[in-house]
């Protein structure tokens, strides 16, 4: 099997996505701008910024929001739970992927990273 590698970070040891196969794995996405700074902001904006970005990285590699099957979700604090869902129910409208959302730290000063797996044939 080939793996595609999609954007590699400048500074850190990572790839924003690999197609493996059939499969696109994202690294996981927290809320950076265009500029690279971190969107500041409530979990509404953050969440919005990460989904941006998911969408954006999974385009890179061939592959649409519809494509997802499986995310994972690091919350900063669980009040932040309802709020979250009802932002990322607007990018997931029909047919929602899998999904497994915990309560961590996270390693740079946000309130949310999401991860995903898409599903994309390649052509034949």
């Amino acid at each position: 099997m080939t793996l595609q590698v999609f954007g590699t970070h400048p500074t850190v040891p990572l790839s924003a996505a690999i197609r493996a196969g059939d499969f696109i794995f994202l690294s996981g996405q927290v809320p950076f701008g265009p500029d690279g700074r971190l969107v500041g902001g409530d979990i509404e904006t953050q969440t919005r910024q990460v989904l941006d970005n998911i969408k954006a990285a999974l385009e890179t590699a061939g592959a649409t929001l519809s494509d997802v099957v499986k995310a994972t979700i690091w919350l900063t604090d669980p009040d932040d739970f309802a709020r979250f869902n009802t932002v990322y129910g607007t990018y997931f409208d029909k047919a929602p992927p899998a999904r497994s959302c915990v309560v961590s730290q996270l390693m740079v000063d946000a309130c949310v990273e999401i991860e995903v797996i898409a599903y994309k044939p390649l052509p034949a």
